[in-house]
């Protein structure tokens, strides 16, 4: 699994929620994103050059599941024949927001850009062209072959940053030697490039869900006072704020507890746009505050930040710990609201239970654990002239962060 760094502790949780352990799972971490070229590389040089690769965006959606897997098994043929694979879903509409795959039969003529509308109309009467799925398979060592050829200097930086990689699981690239690779897709580095390239058709009711459009019929929308409006879509994280709107039609209103968009029907993959515009003004820090935070032993979710004081609310999972830690800034009250709470300060350690609290001195060595079978959920108000994740220094933990 290919992430972001800052998403690694929540892809585990999401894991182990729906398959119950992680065991399986091997994890590469980018401390920055250069694009699908250089993180299936990366990906590639850390398994065997025979091995099948399968690449699979973790946005789709795919409900035919019997079809996906008879197609998979046509391009596991494919692949072991040493070719690269990708798969071109066959359209059932004139889709401007996608590219597509000319082809004639399982061979590749080539690939199209994002269309404009009446374009993408000929492309459907057509019955030839397929919507580029951004789902591949091939060997490693035929991937690795094909951008060495094509793009020599993503090979050689991606090898390079590899090489010099930390851990096995999860591997952790340097953000100086992700600096060094060149940005750019599979499609453009090796796809449109290799004569090697087969496409398998795949009529699997596939949706791509990269935007808020394609959400709208796959999660229903909020219920919503509307005067004198049709066609809109709402979503809120919040069940107690009550949405209305007068005179409004064809939107889309995403609102959540530190955000609000409001986006036309149709527009809102121009979200990335907005993004752009945050990375670029420091003073909207939006995009470096997270509201609920995962780590490896749990969550923790800020209620309050305020100058010199800050509130979280903090999930331990069972037979977790918190490192041995102090802070230089901030002293720290704990109030057990569920489960029971193992507290080590300084020399003491003490169970702290619902509806009791306990209070940790500036500069005070402690830890925070959870010894039984259930959360434990507390109140953390933590007061001082500095409360920034920072301001910690870890004396001993169980995952061996810095």
């Amino acid at each position: 699994i290919v992430s972001n760094i800052d998403h690694y502790f929540t892809a585990l949780d999401q894991i182990e929620d729906n398959f119950g352990s992680t065991l399986n799972s091997k994890f590469l971490l980018e401390p920055i994103a250069k694009n699908t070229a250089p993180a299936i590389a990366l990906s590639c040089f850390a398994l065997d050059r025979d091995e099948i690769v399968l690449v699979t965006p973790s946005d789709h959606l795919i409900k035919r599941e019997d079809r996906y897997l008879e197609v998979l098994g046509r391009a596991e043929e494919l692949a072991k024949g040493d070719y690269l694979v990708t798969f071109g879903i066959t359209p059932t509409s004139p889709e401007v927001g996608f590219g597509y795959i000319e082809a004639d039969g399982e061979d590749v003529l080539a690939f199209h850009e994002k269309p404009d509308i009446e374009t993408a109309r000929e492309y459907l009467n057509s019955g030839n062209y397929y919507w580029n799925s951004g789902m591949f398979m091939f060997r490693a060592g035929v991937f690795l072959d094909e951008l060495k050829e094509h793009s020599p200097e993503i090979y050689s930086m991606a090898l390079s940053a590899f090489e010099s990689a930390r851990g096995d699981n999860p591997v952790r690239v340097s953000k100086e030697a992700m600096d060094a690779i060149p940005e750019d897709s599979i499609d453009y580095a090796v796809m449109e490039r290799s004569s090697r390239v087969k496409v398998v058709p795949s009529d699997i009711e596939w949706r791509d869900l990269g935007s808020f459009d394609s959400l709208v019929e796959e999660i229903g929308s909020k219920e919503a006072i509307e005067i004198d409006c049709s066609n809109n879509f709402y979503y809120s994280d919040s069940r107690d704020k009550t949405i209305a709107t007068i005179g409004l039609d064809n939107l889309i209103v995403v609102d959540t507890k530190d955000a609000l968009l409001i986006s036309k029907r149709g527009e809102s993959q121009r979200v990335k746009e907005v993004v752009n515009i945050l990375k670029g003004n420091s003073q909207l820090s939006i995009l470096n505050s997270e509201l609920k935070v995962h780590r490896p032993w749990g969550t923790y979710e800020v209620l309050v930040d305020e100058s010199g004081y800050k509130i979280k609310r903090i999930v331990v999972k069972p037979e977790r710990r918190l490192s041995l830690q102090k802070h230089f800034h901030r002293n720290e009250h704990w109030i057990v609201v569920s489960g029971t709470a193992t507290v080590t300060v300084g020399d003491s350690r003490y169970l702290v239970r619902p509806n009791e609290s306990t209070y940790i001195k500036m500069g005070e060595v402690h830890r925070l654990e959870n010894e039984g079978k259930i959360p434990v959920v507390l109140i953390e108000a933590q007061v001082g002239e500095y409360t920034e994740e920072d301001d910690i220094v870890r004396v001993e933990d169980d995952f061996n962060r810095e």
